[in-house]
This record gives structure tokens, C-alpha cells and sequence, in this order.
């Protein structure tokens, strides 16, 4: 039971990510087998992280988990693919997906040995979490640890878009410290529930993308996305079409709420709830 209803979490939370994505996209790409790329991601990396973890499924605080770390692990999965693995024409997109300095795309070598280093430099902070949960809560304290965690994958979401964004765009210091100050927040309601430092981390930034890619999708929706500026829309259709998978989406959101609410309302013992 806890597998399969560990597989229904990661399906809605990819057919969450699906669906803003092709709220963005579809205008200008059209609707294909794309949409259920993060879906089937999704879905196997639940059930690999409910078997990891072994994650009792009857608790709500565990939905909330699994929720937050399978949408953080399918993005950095399908991003890191098209940034430094994948090799597509760039010209359709005003900002290149491709990893770029100072916003010229870089050959295949720099590609792949760039994408090597960002690895390394991610594994480094995650020992460095796991260095700190050693330390929690004594000599550091339960909140500046919490702090430290939750915006983390903040900070790394924060520099990695302005790296490639700030060429085309601009530098907006607002845009760059909005993603760590969400990934707290939500570290901070994650760590009620758990006192794992890398889930905190993982899960308050998978939370901070899907709140903010909600955002910018859907509180602006006849604003062209920044990849897509100035680009023309191929397919008029799906201006009408993508309204369709609103119900969806909306659902998926008061799903989200509902498991915080129960979460709450339930035995918890995260770090926080300790103090």
C-alpha cells in the first residue's frame, strides 16, 4: 500500500510539473509525448524514494515529503539533462536552455565537463548538510541549521538563473533572493515534520518551484515566459486547449494544502515541532 500510494503522489506531483510547463510551452512547441515526461519520472522516483526511505504513507506529513522531494528530484533530473547533456538547436529560444557563459552556448566538452562540475559542487553541499545534521542540535542550534537547509536549494536555484538569465534579462536582485527567502519558508513547515537536514533542503525547494513556477505561469498568463520572448506563437489552438488541465492543476494545489493541514493537525515530531 505504501508503494502504491506513493506512486499516486509522484504521478500528481509530475502531472503538476507537466502541466505548468505545458501551460508555457504549448503556444509556442504544441502539445506531444512531452507532457508525461516528468509523470513517468515523477512516478519512478517515488516509489524509489518510498522504498529508500521507507516511508509510512499513512501519515499526511510523509505526503508532504515525498510531494516536495520527488518535484525538486524530477526537475533537477530533466534540467540537468537539457542543460548539459542534451544538444538542440538554441535559435528557436530568446534565452538558450543549453548551459551558456555570459550567454553564448558553450561547445559539447564544456558542456559535459561544466555539467561534471555542477555534480560536484552539489555533492559537496550535501556532505556539508550531513556534516551539519552531526552537529544538530547541539552545539547548533535546531533554527539556525533549519535556516541554513531550507534555503539552500534556494540559493542554488537562485545563481544557477541568474547565470543564465541575467545576460538576456538583467540582474533583478528581487527575482535572485526570492527563491531562498520561499525555500525557507517552506523549510521551515517541512522541518515539523522531519529533523533530516537534506529533506528539509530538498523538499522546501521542490515546494519554492512549484509555488513560484505557479506564480509566473498562471498570475501572468499572457505574458511570454523568458526563454520564449519575443517569439512568435505557432499554435493558437492551445491558448484555448491548455484551460482544460486548469481543473487538474487547481486540484492538485488543494491537495497539497489539505496534506499540510492534516500534517499539522497530527502527531508530528521534525525539528521544529521539538522545540
Amino acid at each position: 500500500m505504501n508503494v502504491f500510494l506513493g506512486l499516486v503522489i509522484g504521478l500528481l506531483a509530475g502531472a503538476h510539473t507537466a502541466t505548468w510547463g505545458m501551460y508555457k510551452d504549448a503556444v509556442h512547441e504544441g502539445f506531444d509525448a512531452r507532457y508525461f515526461r516528468s509523470i513517468l519520472i515523477s512516478g519512478t522516483v517515488a516509489v524509489a524514494l518510498v522504498l529508500w526511505l521507507e516511508l509510512d504513507m499513512t501519515r499526511a506529513a510523509n505526503y508532504v515529503i515525498l510531494f516536495g522531494l520527488v518535484y525538486v528530484l524530477e526537475r533537477v533530473i530533466t534540467e540537468f539533462w537539457k542543460t548539459f547533456i542534451r544538444v538542440e538547436d538554441q535559435s528557436k529560444y530568446f534565452i538558450p536552455m543549453q548551459f551558456t557563459v555570459f550567454g553564448k552556448v558553450q561547445n559539447r566538452r564544456t558542456q559535459l565537463t561544466s555539467g561534471a562540475a555542477w555534480l560536484t559542487v552539489v555533492t559537496i553541499l550535501i556532505l556539508g548538510l550531513l556534516w551539519l545534521q552531526r552537529l544538530t542540535p547541539d552545539p547548533v542550534p535546531r533554527w539556525l541549521a533549519v535556516g541554513i537547509a531550507g534555503s539552500l536549494g534556494g540559493w542554488i536555484a537562485a545563481v544557477g538563473g541568474a547565470w543564465k538569465d541575467a545576460p538576456y534579462e538583467g540582474f533583478e536582485w528581487f527575482k535572485f533572493f526570492r527563491s531562498p527567502f520561499v525555500a525557507l519558508c517552506y523549510g521551515i513547515l517541512i522541518a515539523h515534520f522531519t529533523d533530516n537536514l537534506l529533506i528539509i533542503a530538498l523538499g522546501g525547494e521542490g515546494f519554492t518551484v512549484a509555488t513560484l513556477e505557479t506564480y509566473k505561469t498562471f498570475f501572468f498568463p499572457n505574458k511570454p515566459r523568458g526563454k520564449w520572448t519575443g517569439k512568435p506563437i505557432l499554435h493558437p489552438e492551445m491558448l484555448r486547449r491548455r484551460q482544460y488541465f486548469l481543473p487538474l492543476y487547481v486540484g492538485i494545489w488543494v491537495g497539497i494544502v489539505a496534506a499540510y493541514v492534516t500534517a499539522f493537525a497530527q502527531p508530528h515530531d521534525g525539528l521544529l515541532a521539538l522545540l
